[in-house]
């Protein structure tokens, strides 16, 4: 299961096992650079730090910044949207700005006072999961919140 993937100097190769989840494989450092026979077929060990995916070399470092960055940007557009309402007073969703998502006073007083007069207030931005968990705790609250996508 596992294909040739970088060595760490520590002669630790990451590789899949059976269920296909992540496990290391420990290499003796002389077969850094050579190969080691597997069970199934040769495991290619290439020397240095860079790994071998889909075909071509790439450092590691580059690809996980690659993905971080494309993981960032498809989750950053959604956001957290607070309603006026009739029934709240402004003393309690300032209460609510600074308990739940832990804002200093200043801040709380500004998003309430935006959610007065402007009629709503963008109180948080993130990707859906976390925007949802703080809608539901929003409804919970008894505030009026959304989800919505934001721009880009």
């Amino acid at each position: 299961m596992a294909t040739g993937v970088g060595v760490e100097a520590r002669g630790v190769v990451p590789a899949h096992d059976h269920l296909g989840g992540p496990r290391d494989v420990r290499v003796p450092a002389a077969t850094v650079g050579r190969g080691i026979r597997s069970r199934r077929r040769l495991i290619r060990v290439p020397s240095g730090r860079r790994s071998w995916k889909a075909g071509r070399v790439t450092s590691t470092l580059e690809q996980l910044d690659a993905d971080t960055t494309t993981r960032d940007v498809s989750e950053q557009p959604w956001r957290t949207i607070v309603w006026d309402d009739p029934v709240n007073l402004m003393t309690y969703v300032t209460y609510v700005f600074r308990t739940y998502f832990g804002y200093p006073r200043e801040v709380a007083e500004r998003l309430m006072l935006q959610v007065h007069h402007e009629g709503r207030a963008v109180v948080a931005s993130g990707n859906r999961e976390a925007m949802e968990r703080h809608v539901q705790a929003m409804h919970g609250y008894g505030l009026q919140a959304t989800v919505s996508r934001g721009e880009p």
